[in-house]
């Protein structure tokens, strides 16, 4: 039974890993793309915070974790969302399988955990039609539409290294490698112009940035441990190296007819420097050792300095973004022999998200409630192996002042293998 769950689940991975599209939502226009959840499952599951860590689990928020680390962790998670997008006027809905991430951490010895893997860090995928009317030199009107669409992805290849200085303080720092590309493409046609235009950006990014983590964890009353975390990932200095072409196109046959490069470098837009502001999280936590815990977290960003030189929006500005996080879990009794359901971890929690992002002199925010299961693997008290699956709800927009409110219900699916790697041996 183990082994086919096991085996639907890397079945589900190579799907979402060759269907993904990443995200279809019309706020992945602005900025550099829609932000994708930077948690494992186990984590997402509890409101997306990241100050608890274990010996068997992967933490790829909090570097500081990896110091707990005893074992070998083989880590995979991969989500399918439905997402129902509303305006004042019409409903469109859509689905979306990814693969969330591939992460790989082990103990090296004396506290010393190491970690390494690949995530998503942001996904473009919109496709906005805009209507207006043109007044013509007979004062006839003609219709103007506007097709604004994006793809592309930016992603994350990171390497993270933690210390458990003492029994109680760790540290950690985790060096991400971002890089992807990025395609915007405005088409305008005009009633009864044989001809449209078409603008053509592509922006080619990379750069690096880091997380740097520190934890105290000390013991209270004997049991019971009080979680304390503070979290600060720099700013990334990312470089975008930019193209543009600009042209005609039939609307007939939808031929291109005349396209020319843009030279860019004389408007000093060749190659630009995107500056994503540092963000720094605090969390607060306390519960019982492989029992239950209840922690909550709180993030804080000066977005409202990010601006985008090569994809300027008019509509569009930033305001300094915050999250408010809380979770748990709770696990009846994993010693148990007689029962299953009460070696599995019940996890639970909510989440809100002030974007920073200011469209149409709109806030737009994001709230998501969050729960799920992490199922052991082996039948017996002892193993440490588990599947986690996983469910959110959520809103984020409105649709108020022209906007679009997104719905969504994501289901989560991660696998956790552990194993012992250097260990050495007592029996030869």
């Amino acid at each position: 039974m183990i082994k086919k769950i096991v085996i639907a689940i890397v079945c589900f991975a190579a799907i979402g890993a060759n269907a993904q599209d990443g995200t279809v939502s019309p706020y992945s226009y602005f900025g550099i793309g829609d932000l994708r959840a930077t948690a494992t499952i186990e984590n997402q599951m509890m409101g997306g915070i990241g100050i608890y860590g274990d010996s068997i689990h992967v933490n790829l928020q909090n570097p500081a974790a990896y110091g707990k680390l005893r074992l070998t962790v083989y880590s995979a998670g991969i989500s399918y969302k439905q997402l129902s997008l509303n305006s004042a006027t019409a409903e469109e809905s859509n689905q979306i399988v990814n693969l969330d991430y591939l992460s790989l951490g082990f103990n090296v010895g004396k506290g010393l955990g190491l970690g390494f893997g690949i995530k998503p860090y942001t996904s473009v995928g919109y496709n906005i039609i805009s209507e207006s009317t043109t007044l013509n030199e007979d004062n006839t009107e003609s219709n103007v539409i506007n097709q604004y669409s994006g793809v592309g992805d930016l992603s994350k290849a990171y390497l993270s290294l933690g210390y458990e200085i003492t029994k109680d303080l760790s540290f950690g720092v985790t060096a991400n490698f971002n890089f992807g590309t990025i395609n915007n493409l405005r088409t305008q046609v005009i009633q009864d112009i044989q001809f449209g235009a078409v603008d053509d950006r592509t922006s080619r990014i990379n750069g690096l940035d880091f997380n740097y983590a520190l934890n105290y964890n000390p013991r209270v009353k004997g049991k019971y441990t009080l979680y304390t975390s503070a979290r600060v990932n720099t700013q990334a200095n990312l470089t975008s190296r930019n193209t543009q072409e600009i042209g005609s196109f039939s609307t007939a046959t939808g031929d291109n007819i005349e396209i020319v490069d843009v030279n860019l470098e004389a408007r000093g837009l060749k190659n630009t420097t995107l500056k994503i502001p540092t963000t720094t999280t605090l969390g607060l936590g306390y519960g019982e050792n492989k029992k239950w815990f209840l922690g909550a977290e709180y993030s804080f960003q000066a977005l409202s300095s990010f601006k985008n030189d090569f994809i300027p929006v008019a509509n569009l500005s930033y305001e300094d973004a915050s999250s408010i996080a809380v979770g748990g879990y709770f696990v009846p009794d994993y010693t148990s022999f007689s029962s299953y359901f009460k070696r599995v971890t019940y996890r639970a929690g909510i989440r809100m998200d002030n974007t920073g992002m200011i469209v149409n002199n709109t806030e737009i925010n994001n709230l998501g409630i969050t729960f799920g299961v992490g199922l052991p693997l082996s039948s017996a008290a002892g193993g440490f192996s588990n599947v986690n699956l996983g469910f959110e709800i959520g809103k984020r927009g409105t649709t108020d002042m022209l906007l679009i409110e997104e719905n969504y219900f994501k289901i989560n699916l991660g696998l956790s293998l552990n194993d012992k790697w250097f260990q050495k041996r007592k029996i030869n």
